[in-house]
C-alpha cells in the first residue's frame, strides 16, 4: 500500500530545532569553557533524571511529527487518491488503542461500560412480568466492552488474575531490560560510575518499566489502561498525542520571542539616548495590555482567516496545524518584553567594559560589536530564560485551550482534555480519569523541565545559586 507524504508547518520547524540542538551539541564538545560548563549541568542527579524524560517526551514527540495519507484502491490506469485522514508514525504504532475504540465512557481497566443501559430481549424471549401480571421494563446493566479484555470468557472470575499476569510479565521485561542497560552503563564508565549517571539510570529504569507494564495491560485482547472518553476514545492515546502539542507550544512559542528580544533588548542597551527610549515605550505599552486579551484577539483574527480560505487545505490536520503554528507565533510576538529587559540591562553593562571600549576606539563598527563582542556575553540569559520559560508556556497553552482560545478542537492537547473534564467531573458518578491523566502528564512534562532549568541556571549563572552553609566538624578534646 502506498502513501503521500504530508509536511506540516510544525514538523518542518521541529525537525530544524533537532537540527539546531546537534549543531549546538557540536559547538559544545569543540568549545571547553562550554564543555566545562555543560559538565557541571549533568553533574547534577535531578538534572540527568529529568533530562532522561524529556528526551523521552522528545522521541515521543519526534515520532508524532511524522505525517503521511494511505493510498486508497483504485482502478488501473487511474490516478491515485489517498485517503482524508493523516496518520502519524506514532498512530500506527499505536494502531491497537486507535481501532479499540468504544461506545462511552469506561473505567481504567475496565471490562464493562461506565453507564448502565437498556438490556433488549432476546428473540423469542417472553415479557418480563411481575407478581400481578403487569410487564417489566426492559433491565439495565452495564455493558460488556467490545475490546477491554475481550479475551476473558468469564470477567468477574478472571479479571483479577490476568490483570496480575500481565503486571508482572511487564514489570519483569522492563526489569530486565534495566538491569542490562546497567551493565552496559557499569561496563562503558568503569571504573566508577558518577552519582549522576545512577540518577539517570533510575529514571530509565521507572520508565522501561512503566512503559512494560502499560504495553502488557494493552497487549492484544488487553485493557484501556486510563479508560475511555465520552465518544469512547482512548484516553491514554490522547495523552500520548497531547505530548507532542505541548512541546510544540514550549519550544515553538520560546524560539519566537528570540529574535524581537535579541534586537532591541541589545540595540536598546547599546545604543541609548532616542533608540533606548523608542524600545522602552515600546515594550512597556506591549506589557500594560492584559497578555490573555491581546492573545485572544490575535487567535481570533487567524480563526476568521482560516474559516474564510477553507481552499488552502487538504485535510482538517493541515488547517489545525497551521493554527497552532500561528499561535506559537502570537506568543512570541507578545511575550518577548520580558527577555528584552533583561538583554537591554545586560548590554548596558557589557558596552562599558575594557574590551568594548577597545574596540570603538580601533574604529569597530556598532553592529560589529554588538555580533562579535555584545551578543555571545549575554547568551547565558537567553539561555536560562529559554528553558526557563519553556515549563511556562506548557501550562499556559492549557490555559488557552481550556478558555477556548488555543489549539484547534480537533487536535489533542493537554488544555482540551481539561476543558472536557469539566463537564465530567461534574457528573454523578465522576469520570476523573481524563483529567487525572492529563494531570499527571503535565505534572512530568513540566516537573522535568524545571528541574532541568534549574540546573542550567545554577551551571550559566552562578550568582543564582542559593549558598549552603557548611556544617564545620567540632573537634573533640580528649578527656
Amino acid at each position: 500500500m502506498g502513501f503521500k507524504l504530508v509536511i506540516l508547518w510544525t514538523d518542518v520547524v521541529l525537525w530544524l530545532m533537532l537540527g539546531g540542538l546537534a549543531a549546538y551539541i557540536v559547538h559544545v564538545r569543540r568549545d571547553p569553557s562550554l564543555r566545562a560548563t555543560w559538565s557541571k549541568v549533568f553533574a547534577s542527579g535531578p538534572a540527568m533524571a529529568s533530562c532522561v524524560v524529556l528526551l523521552a517526551m522528545l522521541a515521543l514527540t519526534l515520532v508524532d511529527s511524522v505525517h503521511f495519507r494511505r493510498a486508497l484502491a483504485s482502478q488501473p490506469g487511474a490516478s491515485a487518491a489517498y485517503d482524508t485522514r493523516t496518520e502519524s508514525l506514532l498512530d500506527v504504532m499505536l494502531s491497537k488503542l486507535v481501532q479499540g475504540r468504544e461506545k462511552s465512557y469506561s473505567a481504567p481497566l475496565a471490562t464493562h461500560g461506565f453507564v448502565k443501559e437498556t438490556v433488549p430481549p432476546k428473540a423469542g424471549e417472553p415479557p418480563r412480568l411481575d407478581e400481578h401480571g403487569v410487564p417489566l421494563p426492559p433491565p439495565r446493566a452495564y455493558p460488556r466492552l467490545k475490546h477491554g479484555g475481550a479475551g476473558l470468557s468469564d470477567p468477574e472470575a478472571e479479571h483479577l488474575q490476568d490483570l496480575v499476569l500481565r503486571l508482572l510479565t511487564g514489570a519483569a521485561c522492563g526489569a530486565a531490560v534495566a538491569l542490562a542497560l546497567r551493565r552496559l552503563m557499569r561496563r562503558r564508565l568503569e571504573p566508577e560510575v558518577p552519582q549522576a549517571w545512577h540518577a539517570a539510570w533510575l529514571a530509565a529504569a521507572m520508565l522501561l518499566v512503566l512503559v512494560s507494564c502499560t504495553v502488557a495491560l494493552s497487549w492484544g485482547q488487553g485493557y484501556h489502561v486510563l479508560g475511555t472518553d465520552r465518544t469512547g476514545n482512548d484516553v491514554l492515546y490522547q495523552a500520548l498525542k497531547s505530548v507532542r502539542t505541548a512541546f510544540v507550544i514550549g519550544s515553538l512559542a520560546t524560539i519566537a520571542t528570540l529574535p524581537l528580544a535579541l534586537a532591541f533588548g541589545i540595540a536598546a542597551g547599546y545604543f541609548k539616548g532616542w533608540v533606548d527610549d523608542v524600545i522602552q515605550y515600546f515594550y512597556t505599552v506591549l506589557s500594560s495590555v492584559p497578555n490573555i486579551l491581546l492573545i485572544a484577539a490575535c487567535v481570533l483574527m487567524v480563526q476568521v482567516f482560516l474559516d474564510k480560505h477553507p481552499e488552502l487545505f487538504e485535510t482538517g490536520l493541515e488547517r489545525a496545524d497551521l493554527k497552532i503554528f500561528l499561535l506559537c507565533v502570537i506568543l512570541g510576538v507578545t511575550g518577548w518584553a520580558g527577555l528584552c529587559r533583561l538583554l537591554r540591562a545586560e548590554t548596558l553593562k557589557l558596552r562599558e567594559l575594557e574590551y568594548v571600549q577597545a574596540a570603538v576606539a580601533f574604529g569597530a563598527g556598532p553592529w560589529r560589536i554588538m555580533r562579535r563582542h555584545i551578543l555571545p556575553n549575554v547568551m547565558h540569559l537567553v539561555l536560562i530564560t529559554t528553558v526557563l520559560e519553556f515549563s511556562s508556556l506548557i501550562l499556559y497553552e492549557a490555559v488557552l485551550s481550556y478558555v477556548g482560545v488555543g489549539v484547534d478542537p480537533s487536535m489533542n492537547s493537554f488544555g482540551g482534555m481539561i476543558n472536557q473534564a469539566r463537564v465530567e467531573m461534574s457528573r454523578d458518578p465522576i469520570v476523573w480519569w481524563s483529567f487525572a491523566a492529563a494531570f499527571v502528564f503535565m505534572v512530568g512534562i513540566v516537573l522535568a523541565a524545571n528541574l532541568f532549568a534549574d540546573a542550567v541556571r545554577d551551571a550559566f549563572d552562578p550568582r543564582a545559586r542559593v549558598a549552603r552553609p557548611v556544617k564545620m566538624a567540632r573537634a573533640v578534646a580528649p578527656r
